[in-house]
């Protein structure tokens, strides 16, 4: 009864060690403006057709450097508001119906499972014509989205012995640029995972220092309320 007890605690451990896969490393850096622009700018052309982000207001864009024009000119949906959350048309039912799954929010994707395992994910796809959408992916197996990113990067193919992956037909970048695409695009997704988090931050470093010289004057102090007792 006890074996049969560890075997069952162990069973998703195990399951978990075989799904494991290579991630690489994001080149995630909230203070890199330009970068976080060009994510977005990504994010609201090529992800927010089917994905929502529900959690992300287009006005905390300022915060990377945009002004209110550059938003409306160039981000805002038609019909939104810059104090708008970045939301999309289709509907729940109509999505399930297309895709036989509703897209998720991406508002905190990054926090789910990591930027690592987005970076990835999206450098990850190959052709697959036993899917449904022609797709597959080596992170996330049998998934069910289509490479949106094919014409920018150009289409891989998997070799089933080395379980390498190999660019068949070329995109429109090149591999560098396309992987600074999605670096790009999953530095932004970062911060809009947690926009406040740089000014968390830098409020943190003034509490610390608050705190330093707070425990300074509270040492004095106590040494004067004590120094005729020692």
């Amino acid at each position: 009864m006890r074996k049969l007890f560890l075997m069952l605690v162990m069973l998703p451990i195990i399951a978990f060690a075989n799904e494991e896969v290579h991630l690489d490393k994001a080149p995630i850096d909230a203070s890199n403006h330009q970068s976080l622009q060009r994510g977005a700018r990504t994010f609201v052309n090529y992800c927010l057709n089917c994905h929502s982000a529900n959690y992300m207001r287009y006005n905390r864009l300022l915060d990377i450097g945009l002004t209110e024009t550059q938003i409306k000119d160039n981000l805002l949906l038609a019909g939104d508001k810059i104090g708008d959350p970045m939301k999309v048309a289709m509907t729940k039912t109509d999505a399930k119906k297309w895709f036989g799954a509703a897209p998720p929010d991406l508002s905190v994707e990054v926090r789910g499972r990591g930027a690592d395992w987005v970076y990835t994910y999206m450098r990850s796809f190959y052709r697959d014509e036993t899917r449904p959408t022609g797709w597959n992916n080596t992170v996330y197996d049998k998934v069910a989205m289509p490479h949106i990113l094919y014409e920018l990067q150009g289409e891989q193919v998997l070799d089933h012995k080395t379980h390498a992956l190999k660019l068949a037909k070329p995109g429109a970048l090149s591999e560098e640029a396309y992987d600074a695409l999605v670096g790009d695009l999953t530095n932004y997704m970062a911060y809009m995972a947690e926009p406040a988090k740089q000014q968390r931050n830098r409020m943190g470093w003034f509490v610390l220092l608050f705190l330093g010289v707070l425990l300074v004057l509270t040492y004095k102090l106590k040494k004067a309320y004590w120094r005729d007792i020692h």
